[in-house]
This record gives C-alpha cells, sequence and structure tokens, in this order.
C-alpha cells in the first residue's frame, strides 16, 4: 500500500499530508518518524 492510499483511507487529504510530511521530515528526530506515519499523523 502507498503512502498516498494510506491517507485516503485515514481520512487525510494526501496532498496536505505529504506536503507536511515532507515539509517536516528535514527536521523531524530519527525517534520521532513514526508520528508522520499515516495513522498517527495529525496537523
Amino acid at each position: 500500500m502507498s503512502l498516498i492510499q494510506s491517507a485516503r483511507m485515514n481520512g487525510h487529504d494526501p496532498y496536505a499530508y505529504l506536503k507536511d510530511v515532507l515539509t517536516r521530515l528535514p527536521t523531524q528526530r530519527a525517534s520521532q518518524i513514526i508520528d508522520l506515519l499515516p495513522h498517527k499523523w495529525a496537523i
């Protein structure tokens, strides 16, 4: 399953999800990467 499909299944707009994740990814701590997965993601 792709990230886009996972985002849709979790009720997120795929564009907003990817835009936010790609913006936050460079500064996200490695131990907190799991928070960026679609089932845990929150703006």
